[in-house]
């Protein structure tokens, strides 16, 4: 009966052995990937903060009377509301003045924001926004 205690003690020796959970390589991997999604997102979150700015600012131009507004009129009001909203990426001249299925006039803007990462790898993301939002 004593022989067979010790078996039974070896034999959970060995699985603690081979239950030797993440090793410090495999910590330092992750911690680096995680490092790494999180330089990422931190360049790239400027561009989409600045895309909800330009969202929200056509959004609030639809509230005006757009139709009884010149083209010059429309791009200087985007300039007034993007001057105050900190857009730097389009300004009034970059906008596009339409009209919708329903004859109201819309303002829409489409644009490509480059942000370097590191070394001379870049990333570069689209955005197109509309004061009918769509």
């Amino acid at each position: 009966m004593h022989n067979s205690q010790v078996e039974k003690h070896m034999k959970n020796y060995i699985n603690l052995k081979k239950q030797a959970g993440a090793t410090l390589l495999g910590m330092l991997f992750v911690g680096a990937m995680l490092f790494l999604v999180a330089v990422i997102a931190m360049k790239m979150f400027p561009a989409y903060q600045e895309y909800f700015s330009v969202k929200t600012v056509l959004r609030a131009m639809n509230k005006d009377s757009l139709s009884d507004m010149s083209k010059k009129d429309i791009q200087d009001s985007f300039d007034r509301r993007a001057n105050t909203s900190y857009i730097t990426v389009i300004n009034g001249k970059d906008i596009v003045i339409g009209k919708n299925s329903a004859g109201e006039t819309t303002v829409s803007a489409q644009y490509q924001v480059i942000t370097p990462l590191f070394g001379n790898i870049s990333v570069m993301m689209d955005f197109n926004a509309s004061s009918d939002g769509k």
